[in-house]
């Protein structure tokens, strides 16, 4: 099973590039960085984790630009969004994004996708809530076709353009990860994408999971072995994750806290033993 962190890449926290370094220095296979534009002050939306909104999330660098950072310092990280809000981000420009950072960093990236949560947020770029996963999955087709054909074309309901010419293509297939929990979730990722991203709640059962997944799959006439589970804020504990190994999950994302530079690094210190268990 392959260990990887997730990041809210702040203005205040540590520079993306030495993050990245630091993480391929103590072992972990992965960076996934967390994304939101802005954060209207309205504050309409609830935070769905209660309470009141943490910092972070009105204080993130652009996941893309992040990540180059990371790219540019690491040869072996992985790099993901994680995750990044499609609806709320143009297709043919976000494809654009993902080619020229998965191309730069030889193949290095992973495409973790959401819906979002924040209305205020998404209705600021256009996107309506109802139908935030049409335009969602509208947009991952459209950006498949771009990277994937010389002259790409799309006619959907919300994505529409006739051919085109789009280059860099990406080194090879970009894995798209969906992220939610829902069997409304698991329909789409069957559908249209090429991993689950769940978050790891209370009473969260890795074997369980990864059974949903496969009877999602086989119900749709996909096979289960084209699909992979990455779990987001796994518990940092040994015999935790060695459970997580034995129910069948292919990685598992430890939570980089919001702390100062000095903070995170001692932090990841006391995480990089888990790579090695």
């Amino acid at each position: 099973m392959k260990i990887g962190v997730f990041y809210f890449p702040t203005d205040y926290g540590i520079d993306p590039g030495e993050l990245g370094a630091a993480l391929e220095e103590r072992g972990f296979e992965s960076l996934f960085v967390c994304e939101h534009t802005h954060i209207p002050a309205s504050r309409l939306s609830p935070f769905p984790g209660g309470g009141e909104l943490p910092k972070r999330y009105s204080h993130t660098h652009d996941p893309f630009v992040a990540l180059a950072f990371a790219a540019a310092r690491t040869s072996r990280l992985r790099l993901g969004t994680g995750v990044c809000l499609v609806p709320q981000r143009d297709a043919i420009v976000t494809a654009k994004s993902v080619a020229s950072l998965d191309r730069l960093s030889g193949g290095r990236f992973l495409f973790g996708i959401g819906g979002g949560w924040n209305v205020e947020e998404m209705e600021n770029h256009g996107a309506r809530y109802p139908t935030r996963f049409k335009l969602m999955q509208e947009r991952v087709l459209a950006m498949r076709q771009l990277w994937t054909e010389e002259e790409a074309s799309f006619h959907g309901d919300f994505v529409n353009f006739d051919k085109v010419w789009m280059h860099p293509k990406p080194l090879g297939h970009v894995p798209v990860l969906l992220g939610g929990e829902t069997d409304h979730t698991l329909r789409r990722v069957v559908a249209f994408c090429d991993g689950w991203f769940p978050r790891a709640g209370a009473g969260f059962d890795p074997a369980a999971a990864v059974a949903r997944l496969r009877a999602a799959a086989e119900g749709a006439g996909r096979d289960p072995a084209t699909l992979t589970t990455t779990v987001f804020r796994a518990p940092a504990d040994a015999a935790a994750l060695a459970g997580y190994a034995a129910g069948g999950i292919d990685r598992v994302l430890l939570e980089v806290p919001d702390l100062d530079r000095d903070g995170i690094l001692r932090r990841l210190d006391a995480l990089a033993p888990l790579t090695r268990t």
